[in-house]
């Protein structure tokens, strides 16, 4: 059943409100509300209501001067008549001029960057000549008796021609007018006046001055960074993150329903109020499963076959009217089925639970597995693939109080941990094997695009599952009570009621797990993109994304990051039409169907592929932007130095010191990044140096109906100071990334880090062949003169940087044409550094994957390894080919350092 946003949508009662009901309240936040801050700040204030764009206030178009004093071309005698001929002429001229002078100067003049101040501050008044006609000369018929009225002394009238008899008869006769040789010099003089100045504009704008002018940086020519900063400081607003927060949050908007499309329109809206430019929407088409209300059931059955128990399965009405319709409990991507076993316990479903179970002489093949979120397996997914691979024809997956319940704390809605009926949603497509849409993994989904089978594709499962609230899960864990094995101490789970825990075997009781659902094979999902066109290096891009879907109402994740987003926008399109241009174009992006398999991120990668390799010089993801008050970022070590510099000027109230402070007191260091965000498939497809960054927390009710607006401000973050926080983090990190002269990237920390990286590579390999007892060692040698190599060019390549500064700002900033090309070429090598880093093959079996450095573990339970391909055939005892792979590895490492080798 294909769910059409313009059909109805998926069908749940009450129905999702139409985009017209969910929008009627307005944007999330007031484009016209003022601050008085802006009178600090270092453009002037503007108040523009609605989405209208005009100029600010205090911005004059230049006027056009006229000279009439002492023209030639002005006749000294006017009698009545021909005065008003000049009147109406004049007048027709000054409506053309006005005309003229609105087309020319309503635009703002993209001036270059590399202009000082005095050049994009001069009048441009350029003198136009007031060409009048001349007076008509006016034949008055002769009258008797009048001496002037013929030629002649005796006032005789001369013969006329016929010509001139008509002409006398209309009362009109125009002449070429009396030009005299200083009026044809002042028009040459004027004429060559305006086209040396023409030449002078062209020279400066178009054919850069021959190479050979140089150009004004720094302080004077553009706002400075210092300037940038101090106005995104004044203009975040805590009440427009908190508006965005509540109204993303007032209703349902499962991907590609009619409430995620509601939102999607929304979004673009903002961005066009915003003031951004290109603003667009993309539309691909993916697989996604839909739940049916009466399409699930987890039962236990007599022996009969009767049902002697039913699980309620959904969640109590927490928000009522206020929240709209909640999502129905189900798993994104999960295989539809009606399957019967015996119940079986285990723990947090990861390869090593399984195996217990199986040292333990339990048959687990064809019983139906039990286990909880969280734990020594993070991944959903990899819980329900485990299931599959140990022989359960079906997984149930639960939330212990012990990991995320009243064991921790009080519960919502009044504080932060899941309630005993609240149900975790999630996605169990395989997300460390295929990204994007399961149907077309590696290439784009677009309409006609080719799509193989559903049972062809690895990401997805071939058991069904459900998610089950601990409310019902004591009523399964009870019923194990003398079956199988008592389980070890730390599979013992906090679900009050439960006194013993057993294992389960083929005695257990039987259960039935049913799931029938909808699924569509195309299903239309849509992404919204606006952008800020940069002056210098406009192609090149610095992206923000964001997912806009969720599987409930999303208050956290995603919406937290989205608040963020819009608020950006805001500003940065405020700055926009006050007239700052960065130097690199920014880019907004919407991302849709993140929650079941980072699908819209994904496609559109893969759709642009080649010109993001290209163009893309950094993507920062906001996703769960906050859940808490503890700061952390994972991503690519490109952005150390730009981090640290970043979190010195935060700071944190409720500490009382900087986050740098923090981040030094916790010992703490920039991550890799995760196998489940947005930015995955920027760094792992097209080498895009990508971050994602996030205040953290304690448990939340994630993924449930519980995670809405009110908990957030109750329990997450009551004065959306956080909120705040996380907004100039991210925009102080894309104003440096955009709008610094150097690309403020650090190779030479990511040298630091490949060396530990191979380290850590060999340690684990040789851990590894001692537990599967084998002789086999991993040699490493050619990572490592890799990795060294890298270290020495980084340091070479980085000192340029001082080389320039002392060039360019020691001669007052000043900038040669032949300097500024080197620097645009540092800028491009800097960023084509990570690029270089993709295998064009892929990691074996996962060839979406094309970074050698970074990417998903294939089964560990950390979300993300260092050399994942290596790691994969050392855990498959492929050592001949760990060798070849060695080998090749360290030979992309080579190519990507040659870019660092100095021009």
């Amino acid at each position: 059943m294909a769910v059409d946003p313009g059909e109805g949508g998926y069908d749940s009662a009450p129905p999702i409100p139409t985009y017209d009901e969910a929008v009627a309240g307005g944007t999330a936040w007031d484009a016209s509300s003022s601050r008085a801050a802006e009178s600090q700040s270092l453009l002037p204030s503007q108040n523009r209501p609605g989405p209208s764009r005009r100029p600010p206030a205090g911005y004059r178009p230049p006027t056009v001067e006229t000279e009439d004093d002492g023209s030639d071309w002005t006749s000294e005698e006017d009698d009545d008549e021909t005065a008003q001929v000049r009147r109406e002429i004049e007048e027709l001229e000054i409506e053309e001029a006005e005309q003229r002078s609105r087309s020319i100067w309503g635009k703002r003049i993209p001036f270059s960057l590399s202009l000082p101040r005095w050049r994009w501050s001069l009048p441009f008044n350029i003198p136009r000549p007031n060409i009048r006609l001349p007076r008509p000369s006016i034949r008055l018929p002769s009258r008797a008796g009048d001496d002037t009225a013929g030629g002649g002394a005796g006032g005789e009238a001369p013969a006329e021609s016929a010509e001139e008899a008509a002409e006398t008869e209309t009362g009109t006769r125009w002449k070429w007018p009396q030009v005299s040789g200083s009026g044809v010099v002042l028009a040459f003089a004027r004429i060559l006046v305006l086209m040396l100045l023409l030449g002078f504009l062209y020279l400066i704008f178009v054919s850069d001055f021959l190479n050979g002018m140089s150009r004004r940086l720094g302080p004077g020519s553009r706002p400075g960074l210092e300037e940038l900063r101090i106005f995104l400081h004044n203009s975040v607003n805590e009440d427009h993150l908190r508006k965005s927060v509540d109204h993303f949050t007032h209703y349902a908007h499962l991907a590609g329903t009619e409430g995620d499309y509601a939102l999607a329109e929304d979004v673009r809206e903002m961005f066009i109020r915003a003031g951004l430019e290109d603003v667009r929407m993309d539309q691909f088409q993916a697989y996604l499963n839909y739940p049916k209300a009466d399409g699930r059931s987890v039962e236990i059955l007599a022996s009969d076959g009767s049902t002697i128990w039913k699980a309620k399965l959904e969640e109590e009405d927490v928000g009522g009217e206020t929240a709209g319709t909640q999502t129905l409990a189900f798993h994104g991507h999960s295989k539809s089925g009606d399957v019967k076993g015996p119940l079986i316990y285990a723990n947090y479903g990861s390869r090593s639970d399984y195996q217990t179970l199986k040292d333990s002489g339990i048959d687990t093949k064809g019983a139906i597995a039990l286990v909880r979120y969280y734990g020594t397996q993070e991944d959903l997914s990899l819980k329900v693939k485990g299931a599959e691979l140990a022989g359960f024809a079906g997984c149930i997956v639960y939330t212990d109080p012990a990991d995320n319940g009243f064991k921790k704390g009080d519960v919502a809605p009044g504080g932060r941990y899941m309630p005993a009926d609240g149900v975790q949603r999630g996605s169990v497509s395989l997300s460390r094997w295929v990204i994007g849409d399961v149907l077309s993994p590696g290439w784009a989904s677009t309409e006609n695009t080719r799509r193989i089978m559903m049972e062809d594709s690895a990401a997805l499962p071939r058991i069904p599952s459900l998610p089950l609230s601990s409310r019902d899960a004591v009523n399964l864990l009870t019923r194990l009570k003398g079956s199988g094995t008592g389980v070890p101490r730390d599979w013992v789970g906090g679900v009050p009621g439960v006194k013993e825990w057993w294992t389960g075997d083929a005695s257990s009781p039987i259960v039935r797990l049913r799931n029938q659902q909808d699924e569509v094979q195309t299903q239309p999902i849509f992404n919204v993109y606006a952008k800020i066109e940069g002056i210098e290096q406009g192609e090149r891009s610095i992206i923000i994304g964001n997912h806009r879907d969720s599987f409930s109402l999303g208050a956290t994740d995603p919406h937290s990051g989205t608040a963020v987003m819009i608020e950006l926008a805001r500003v940065m399109g405020d700055l926009r039409a006050r007239g700052w241009i960065p130097l690199r174009t920014i880019e907004f992006m919407s991302f849709d169907a993140k929650e079941y398999n980072m699908i819209g991120s994904t496609e559109y990668v893969e759709a642009n592929e080649k010109e993001l390799r290209e163009n893309a010089y950094a993507y920062v993801n906001i996703d769960r932007a906050v859940v808490g008050s503890d700061f952390r970022a994972s991503g690519s070590p490109v952005f150390n130095n730009l981090l640290l510099r970043v979190l010195d000027r935060m700071w944190d109230p409720g500490f009382n010191t900087t986050l740098r402070d923090l981040w030094n007191k916790g010992h703490k260091t920039m991550g890799a990044l995760g196998s489940d965000g947005d930015c995955v498939p920027f760094q792992t497809i097209v080498g895009t140096s990508s971050i994602d960054l996030g205040f953290v927390g304690e448990r939340y009710p994630e993924g449930s109906t519980y995670n809405t607006f009110d908990f957030v401000e109750r329990n997450i973050d009551p004065g959306f100071v956080y909120h705040r926080m996380m907004t100039e983090v991210v925009g102080l990190m894309v104003l440096e990334l955009s709008d610094r002269y150097i690309l403020p990237f650090d190779i030479g920390h990511y040298a630091s880090r490949l060396e530990a990286y191979v380290k850590s590579l060999e340690k684990w390999a040789a851990g590894r062949a001692k537990r599967d007892g084998s002789a086999k060692a991993l040699d490493v040698g050619p990572l490592t003169g890799a990795a060294k190599e890298l270290k020495k060019m980084a340091r070479d390549f980085g000192a340029w940087e001082m080389e320039w500064d002392g060039k360019v700002m020691g001669s007052g900033g000043w900038e040669t044409s032949a300097m500024n090309t080197l620097r645009k070429s540092y800028n491009d090598r800097m960023a084509a550094f990570e690029t270089k880093l993709l295998d064009a093959e892929g990691i074996p079996g996962r060839t979406q994957f094309k970074h050698v450095v970074y990417g998903p573990s294939r089964w560990e339970d950390t979300s993300t390894s260092q050399f994942p391909a290596i790691r994969a055939l050392v855990e498959d005892g492929e050592w001949e080919e760990v060798d070849k792979l060695v080998r090749k590895t360290a030979g992309i490492i080579a190519d990507a350092t040659k870019l660092l080798i100095p021009e």
